[in-house]
């Protein structure tokens, strides 16, 4: 027979809740020792240009195409025969300019051939430079 006890051991364990209240007091100690500082305004030295204004702008050429295929050049009415007969018209508006530059004005229902008419025109015309114009969405 076996008198003897059994010898129980212990594991040990390590205590969380006391780790965790030290870690809660440090963490109010920190918020409120810490200072927050706030910028409000930030002071900011832009530099200044004292470029002259350009002494002559390139010319613009105002083409404007109706809905049914009328075309004005600077608003004159110009009947359309041909590419080439328009090259003629715009040269003549350009003057010998080669700066000058074409603003169209195509109406929302024009066909893209028109507008492809002028791109054709100003191409023969020797006038690379060419830019629509178009209005923001509800305004007239």
């Amino acid at each position: 027979m076996n008198f003897r006890r059994a010898v129980r051991r212990d594991e040990p364990e390590i205590n969380f809740i006391a780790l965790i209240d030290v870690l809660l007091v440090i963490l109010i100690f920190l918020m409120v020792s810490t200072t927050f500082s706030k910028f409000t305004e930030l002071q900011v030295n832009l530099p200044s240009a004292g470029a002259n204004k350009p002494a002559d702008l390139p010319r613009e050429i105002i083409v404007g195409i109706s809905a049914d295929g009328r075309y004005l050049v600077d608003r004159k009415p110009m009947p359309f025969s041909s590419p080439a007969a328009m090259a003629e018209q715009l040269r003549a508006a350009a003057a010998g300019n080669e700066q000058a530059s074409i603003v169209i004005h195509a109406d929302a229902g024009t066909t893209h051939q028109s507008v492809v008419n002028v791109l054709e025109a100003a191409r023969l015309a020797g006038l690379a430079r060419v830019n629509f114009a178009a209005q923001a969405p509800g305004g007239r």
